[in-house]
């Protein structure tokens, strides 16, 4: 084999761990990049060497990291530097293996209007609608109009599902078009656009290709990418529920000459949407490796980065399309910090917890981060990819539903119960797929937690008096008598029962547990209603617990005045104190907060002017993404206390409202 000695990873967090884990088994030497913010990042302690550097996306110090190291390949994993064509023509010029396709076929792919024009001569099948070089508005509405609402309008560059707006009518056109072109700028550098025909309920279907510098080209079958929120991926699956053979041969033919058009070499994919007819159409092509890559490896047994790094060094595809096949089903999970319930805002903080499902030949868990690792609002909030494989669909799914259940994430706020929700629709089980499934069932998904099941409650209060007791048992053995009875924390008094009243408060709902220590065993009341219980903590911190009988295991882990409970699949975080209310313009003043650290992309409303309840009067930019501050009341603006082009902390004063 052809190897490379040492390779730079030009990325952070799962991927390049990911990147890394391969060129390690290869024998290779890996050289992580970082910025301050990563400095104790997990990527950073798993390279062999690190190199410091001010951005992910500055190419020149990026190559002057991998030439000072002498690395003589740079992977540039996902996102960042992975599409800049201009990156790549840097690497060739330098002397150093860019592993990825041509700096042309970036190029040629990372136009979007470019590409379509080139689909449509080679005969791949696109979408209705308008992939030219005018950019005005009105010959844009125009050409909405003719295409026929809804339409939807994406970034001519760039992807990831920034910048889209889907417009069902005229009346709403230009503020959607100024709305994206602003936000594909920020995301991309670039506000051109593209206006295709919106399918109602379509498929996100997509094809692993590979190609090799010896003219190969190959498909590795292809994945169902259409769970998703706010045009972003959340559940992907291969292989494409419901998709014949006929139809797998057809798609995959399809991306091939898509990939051939180019020229292609490495692992690429090639995105199409599906109608419910069946008909599917080219959106674009992604010239790197894809986040749900692992769903692939999973069915083929084939290890991409390894591919990559393979090709990248000259060498010929080992395989041909008619060696290639699959087995079983594989799914896989992005686990986010975001909170699902504020419109899958990110969430930023300190990992307190985390620990992940045990891996084998089924399961398997890609991240990037430790307990003590912070989420920052600088980079992708992504936490972890969650990846399960089954001899069919219901098996994987079977599994996938087990190992959510085992997934424990304190600190931040995380999507693990929404995905949950999802694994146990049976929509999702009937794979009732499309791109609107979130949407459409909204109410299913994003539902309230409910009461707080006794068995959590229990868990807390049982943690809560080990703990008081471990304190106590440390201050007894400082004292001069460490057998005193006074140092008990057992519940001992003279001659009586006794008890201890905890209050556990969730989001400012008051739980009260009295605790009652009896000569036979302890005694819970919870909702004016008494249980037996008893339990032990084991060594690996898991609470074996008995309930009336009922034993059940659950893990609760301290973080300040608060307990995070996990118990049987569910999660709660308790405090024993009363929390701060939370900002609310009609009870507290009339002050807006901003929900996320970011940048004032726009301030639309002014001083001494009426609002009405709902009205936007500010957009906010956080990880890339848009977010729209209403008028939580009828009021009037007394004060506005940042600009547009300000960065603001999470908690921030935005606006006064009257």
């Amino acid at each position: 084999m052809a190897r490379f000695g040492k390779i730079l990873v030009a990325n952070r967090g799962e991927i390049a761990c990911r990147v890394m884990r391969s060129a390690r088994r290869l024998a290779m030497r890996t050289v992580a990049v970082y910025s301050d913010a990563d400095a104790g990042a997990l990527h950073v302690r798993l390279a062999d060497e690190a190199r410091r550097i001010e951005s992910y996306l500055d190419g020149e110090a990026v190559l002057a990291a991998a030439r000072d190291s002498g690395a003589e390949a740079i992977h540039p994993g996902y996102g960042f530097l992975s599409e800049n064509a201009m990156f790549a023509a840097a690497c060739r010029e330098a002397g150093v293996v860019f592993v990825g396709p041509s700096p042309e076929a970036i190029a040629a792919m990372g136009d979007k209007a470019a590409a379509k024009r080139l689909m449509e001569k080679t005969g791949v099948p696109l979408v209705p609608g308008y992939h030219g070089e005018g950019q005005d508005a009105a010959l844009l509405e125009k050409e909405a109009q003719r295409i026929g609402f809804p339409v939807l309008i994406k970034p001519s560059a760039g992807g990831g599902g920034k910048g889209m707006r889907v417009v069902k009518e005229k009346a709403s056109f230009g503020a959607s078009l100024e709305a994206a072109r602003r936000e594909a700028k920020s995301a991309f550098g670039d506000d051109r656009v593209i206006v295709e025909r919106y399918l109602e309920r379509p498929r996100h279907i997509e094809v692993q290709v590979l190609g090799d510098a010896h003219g190969k080209i190959v498909h590795l079958f292809e994945r169902d990418c259409s769970v998703q929120r706010r045009h972003q991926k959340v559940i992907e699956e291969a292989p494409a529920p419901g998709f014949s053979q006929k139809k797998r041969n057809e798609i995959g033919a399809a991306a091939v000459t898509a990939a051939k058009a180019i020229g292609y070499r490495g692992a690429g994919t090639v995105e199409f949407i599906a109608g419910e007819d069946g008909r599917f159409y080219f959106m674009e092509m992604n010239t790197r490796l894809q986040v749900e890559h692992p769903v692939t490896e999973m069915i083929t047994g084939l290890d991409l980065v390894e591919l990559q790094l393979r090709v990248a060094a000259g060498e010929a595809l080992p395989f041909s399309q008619e060696d290639l096949g699959f087995s079983g089903h594989a799914i896989e999970a992005r686990i986010y910090a975001e909170d699902p319930e504020r419109d899958f805002l990110p969430s930023t903080g300190r990992l307190v917890h985390v620990a992940f499902p045990l891996e084998n030949a089924d399961v398997r868990v890609d991240h990037g981060v430790q307990a003590g690792d912070a989420i920052t609002p600088w980079y992708d909030p992504m936490i972890a990819k969650l990846i399960v494989r089954g001899e069919n669909r219901a098996a994987a799914l079977a599994r996938l539903r087990r190992a959510l259940d085992e997934v424990e994430i304190a600190g931040v706020t995380t999507n693990v119960a929404f995905l949950r929700r999802i694994a146990a629709s049976h929509p999702f089980g009937e794979a009732e797929l499309d791109t609107g499934f979130v949407e459409r069932h909204r109410g299913q998904l994003l539902r309230d937690n409910g009461a707080v099941p006794v068995e959590i409650l229990a868990a807390a209060a049982f943690a809560e008096l080990a703990e008081e007791e471990r304190i106590a048992r440390e201050r007894a053995m400082r004292s001069g008598d460490p057998f005193s009875p006074w140092h008990r924390v057992d519940g001992w008094r003279l001659n009586k029962d006794s008890h201890h009243d905890f209050l556990f408060m969730e989001r400012g709902a008051e739980h009260p547990v009295r605790v009652r220590f009896t000569e036979q065993a302890l005694r819970i009341a919870v909702q004016e209603r008494e249980h037996a219980l008893a339990g032990e903590r084991r060594a690996d911190g898991i609470l074996q617990l008995r309930l009336d009988g009922r034993v059940f295991s659950a893990r609760a882990v301290r973080d300040g005045a608060d307990w995070h409970v996990f118990c049987e699949g569910g999660y709660r975080r308790l405090g024993l104190k009363e929390a701060l209310p939370a900002v609310d313009a009609e009870t507290h003043g009339g002050s807006l907060a901003a929900p996320m650290p970011g940048r004032i992309v726009r301030v639309l409303a002014k001083a001494g002017v009426a609002v009405k309840k709902g009205e936007p009067l500010i957009i906010l930019e956080a990880m890339k993404m848009e977010h729209t501050i209403t008028a939580p009341a009828d009021g009037v603006i007394k004060e506005i206390h940042y600009a547009a082009g300000e960065q603001v902390l999470e908690g921030a004063e935005l606006i006064t409202l009257e």
